[in-house]
């Protein structure tokens, strides 16, 4: 009986020491033939055809320089954490591509190797880059975060109407007011406002009307009392949401009535540009009888920045990206890959997604307008491509470019990104300007009231 269970037990070991030699020799194979990358880089443009556009311009970075990029993709919602447990353990990626939220925050905790990202800036050559992209990632007298690209919120109007009617383009409270007033009619709403509490929509909108009057509810430290210039801001909205149809309005209406032709106004994202011309057969022109047709896009003027009787200069609302060299990085190979990246790459790097991204630096040495230029003449759409020089006109492409320059957001040159992020997303100013539009309260009692919530952050 003992020589049975003896035997069985040396049968036993003898199995689990072929199993440990089997395994040990899987860990041999896969070390010997994995390669491994030189730097890392943390992206949010997850998509997987951006991805793939992404892998061949690291392999054409590997070709130039000998250095291989290992592209990582991260969930833009996860990046923050992310991020914040990396650092913790000395672990950060070499280059992060990542929203202006996190730009001066990182920068405070040490996460961007501020030093480095300032010098590809000034080596690529700060007159090179969209003013409003480097001052929104300015710490102190250095530039934190190397921006790539971004967009700006558009007042999207029918310059055809305007031009018939006599009126001057959208470019103030003002113009936007004698406009609703012209061209309001039993089948034409004067505007189209987001008007649905809930949604970020509402949001973004609200906060791109309240910068173009100086209205700015953050100061270093904590918030700001709101008085006159809150109060116009919220007269010109109840206009647009009066000039409105009826009920809870978002993107999806506003978009749908200025492709019937039911509105001359709008506002929203340069994403609408490609779908303007009939290039994606899911949100199809409905302005004429064929959905293909680039007629309403040829109708179709642009306003980026736009401005309120108490900010004379005006302001535009933008969404800008960065690439970040991390406190963890392998500096120098990392500062090679965003300047590959930013330069003789730059055209790859806009044409991951060119109708979102437009060019925050617009040239070189050699020539100013390089870059916009070259974006101007990539292929936008979804069902049928076409590059936007087809579309639309040159003065157009500069208009919507420039609206970088002026580019801003509520808490940025403050350091208070974070603290007016909160503000925005509580959605209190959402729901106190629909109260105040929707004739429940007065101006007065909606800027006190907004006070009030303010006095809470």
């Amino acid at each position: 009986m003992q020589q049975k269970m003896g035997g069985e037990l040396k049968k036993k070991r003898g199995e689990m020491l072929k199993k440990i030699i089997i395994n040990i020799s899987v860990l041999v194979f896969l070390i010997s033939n994995t390669s491994f990358a030189d730097i890392k880089f943390w992206t949010t443009e997850v998509q997987p055809a951006r991805m793939a556009k992404q892998q061949e311009m690291a392999k054409a970075f590997e070709a130039q320089s000998g250095i291989k990029v290992e592209v990582i993709p991260v969930e833009e919602k996860d990046l923050g954490t992310r991020a914040t447990a990396a650092a913790a353990a000395g672990d950060l990626p070499d280059v992060i591509y990542h929203t202006l939220q996190y730009v001066l925050p990182w920068a405070e905790a040490g996460i961007l190797d501020v030093d480095a990202n300032n010098d590809v800036v000034k080596e690529l050559g700060k007159k090179t880059f969209a003013p409003g992209a480097l001052n929104m990632a300015k710490s102190g007298s250095k530039i934190a975060a190397v921006p790539v690209d971004g967009w700006t919120q558009m007042v999207v109007y029918r310059k055809d109407l305007f031009e018939k009617a006599g009126l001057e383009p959208p470019t103030n409270y003002a113009n936007i007011t004698k406009a609703i007033k012209t061209l309001s009619g039993d089948n034409m709403y004067g505007f189209v406002a987001a008007t649905k509490t809930d949604e970020n929509f509402m949001s973004q909108v609200l906060e791109h009307v309240l910068l173009a009057n100086g209205v700015n509810l953050v100061k270093k430290g904590g918030t700001k009392k709101q008085g006159k210039a809150l109060k116009n801001s919220l007269e010109f909205y109840k206009v647009l949401a009066k000039a409105s149809p009826k009920g809870e309005l978002f993107w999806k209406q506003s978009r749908a009535l200025y492709f019937a032709g039911r509105t001359p106004m709008i506002i929203w994202s340069p994403f609408i540009m490609d779908e303007l011309a009939g290039l994606r057969d899911s949100a199809p022109p409905t302005f004429n009888v064929d959905p293909t047709s680039n007629e309403l896009a040829q109708k179709t003027g642009f306003i980026t920045n736009f401005s309120g009787p108490n900010n004379k200069k005006g302001a535009a609302w933008a969404d800008i990206r960065y690439f970040g060299i991390t406190a963890d990085a392998d500096t120098d190979e990392a500062k090679k890959f965003i300047m590959y990246s930013m330069n003789e790459g730059y055209t790859a790097t806009l044409g991951i997604a060119p109708e979102g991204k437009f060019p925050v630096r617009r040239g070189n040495s050699s020539d100013p307008n390089a870059f916009t230029k070259a974006w101007s003449k990539l292929p936008v759409g979804v069902d049928r491509k076409a590059p936007l020089t087809d579309l639309y006109s040159s003065d157009v492409i500069s208009n919507i470019v420039a609206g970088l320059d002026t580019a801003s957001r509520w808490g940025v040159k403050e350091g208070e990104l974070s603290r007016a992020s909160k503000i925005i997303n509580s959605q209190f100013l959402n729901r106190i300007t629909r109260e105040f539009i929707d004739d429940q309260i007065s101006v007065d009692e909606a800027v006190n009231k907004i006070n009030a919530e303010l006095a809470k952050f």
